[in-house]
């Protein structure tokens, strides 16, 4: 027998209020039109004031909980990926913890930027099929709406606030690429492009900080690294393109999903797509995109899906799992 990870729960969370394109209208040379044919978002979601990613990823958590059918006890791990934690330390996780009445188990945050839940489901899958663990709560969740430069209108505009969750649950399997669970991952950084995408602030330097980016650059990197990533992972699953029912892939920007897409041979009908109601929620916007994609009714038990995506670091990776 193989132990697989299996998804058994999952929910999304986001801020109530939510920001159109035409809101950046009155404070930048910008509008509706420009943001979305370089983008693809129509709207995000903000916290709002004294709201935090732990609070954001707290409601996704319960969410997944109630999806799974499970009380907080019958975890024994939280792995929580975020950019912006609430503070320095202790950590996000270990926050939700409290604050679901989890009394037991261990928590910790992964912090790979937009890459941080791949990077997130990679650990806890690595934590289950060593016996670490049954079950683990897997999030992504951020505010990035509190390190934008509001004048910059190259990137305060692509950035939303959000939180996903996922349950998995180490299973039985046969060990071939029919069983339902994590079938392969994939992980690869490059340090050499941080300066492409970075904050320029943080603790040692003393200071907070606000995301920069080389749009271009990162949109470059993107499509071929991401395209890369995930023939990988196929490839460790021996998962051909005509098997792969959906790709969920970081939602950033639709020009870069759409040229993945592309490279990996598949049409936008098996791509799951919301970066127009959500923009670019950093490590949220795959278990966002996961759960909006059940939601809807197009990823169902059986599918093969195939979730990749880049981050800060350069960080960037792919999973593929059958649902």
């Amino acid at each position: 027998m193989t132990t697989r990870s299996v998804v058994i729960g999952l929910g999304h969370y986001l801020p109530e209020r939510v920001v159109p394109n035409s809101e950046f209208e009155a404070t930048l040379d910008t509008s509706d039109e420009w943001i979305k044919s370089r983008s693809g978002i129509e709207r995000r979601h903000f916290a709002a004031e004294g709201e935090t990613t732990s609070n954001l990823a707290t409601n996704a958590a319960r969410k997944a909980l109630a999806d799974a059918g499970l009380g907080p006890n019958d975890l024994d791990a939280i792995v929580l990926a975020t950019s912006t934690a609430d503070l320095t330390f202790p950590s996000a996780a270990t926050m939700v913890q409290s604050a679901l009445g989890m009394t037991r188990g261990f928590a910790f945050d992964v912090q790979a930027v937009c890459a941080g839940f791949i990077y997130a489901l990679s650990t806890a899958n690595a934590l289950l099929l060593a016996g670490q663990a049954k079950r683990i709560m897997v999030i992504g969740a951020e505010t990035f709406s509190r390190i934008m430069d509001w004048n910059d209108r190259s990137t305060c505009v692509l950035f939303g606030d959000g939180a996903g969750a996922v349950i998995l649950e180490a299973q039985d399997g046969t060990g071939d690429k029919s069983d339902r669970g994590i079938l392969s991952v994939d992980l690869n950084s490059d340090g050499q492009h941080r300066d492409i995408l970075y904050v320029d602030g943080g603790i040692s330097t003393q200071t907070t900080g606000f995301l920069r980016m080389q749009g271009k650059e990162v949109f470059r990197h993107a499509v071929e690294k991401l395209a890369k990533t995930a023939t990988t992972a196929m490839d460790k699953a021996d998962i051909a393109s005509d098997e792969v029912d959906w790709i969920v892939p970081h939602q950033a920007n639709i020009r870069i999903i759409q040229g993945t897409a592309k490279k990996l041979g598949l049409s936008m009908d098996h791509v799951v797509v919301t970066v127009q109601d959500h923009g670019n929620t950093s490590a949220a916007s795959i278990p966002l995109a996961l759960s909006v994609g059940v939601e809807r009714g197009q990823i169902k038990r059986g599918d093969v899906v195939v979730t990749e995506a880049i981050g800060g670091g350069l960080a960037w990776g792919a999973v593929v799992l059958r649902w």
